[in-house]
C-alpha cells in the first residue's frame, strides 16, 4: 500500500478505528485480483476525501472474526461506517467515482 491516507486495520483496533467519523472499509485478500486492482482506485477516493472521510483495509485472512460478524463472503467488499454503525456496503470491483457518489450518500 503506497498511500499514506489509507490506513491498514487489525481485528483487535477495528471497532475502536471505526467508532466515529465516517470510515470505508475495504474487506480484502492478497490472493485476490480484484482486490489488487482496487488499490489505486481507493487511493484516489482517499485523497478526494482526505478530512471528511477515512478509508481503511482489513486482511480477512487476518481477520476472521470480524469478516464473519459482518458475512462477508466475497472480496472485494467495502462496507461504509459512520460512528462505528455500518451504513450501506458494495460487493465487487467499482470504479472511483462509484465509490466516492456511496461514500458521499452518508457525509
Amino acid at each position: 500500500m503506497s498511500s499514506d491516507l489509507i490506513f491498514k486495520l487489525s481485528e483487535d483496533k477495528f471497532n475502536k478505528e471505526i467508532s466515529s467519523g465516517v470510515t470505508l472499509v475495504d474487506f480484502y485478500a492478497d490472493w485476490c485480483g480484484p482486490c489488487r486492482m482496487l488499490s489505486p482506485v481507493l487511493e484516489k477516493v482517499a485523497k478526494h476525501f482526505e478530512g471528511k472521510a477515512r478509508v481503511a483495509k482489513l486482511d480477512i485472512d487476518h481477520a476472521q472474526r470480524v469478516s464473519s460478524t459482518f458475512q462477508v463472503t466475497s472480496v472485494p467488499t467495502m462496507i461504509l461506517f459512520k460512528d462505528g454503525k455500518e451504513v450501506d456496503r458494495i460487493v465487487g470491483l467499482r470504479d472511483a467515482d462509484a465509490i466516492m457518489d456511496f461514500i458521499q450518500q452518508s457525509l
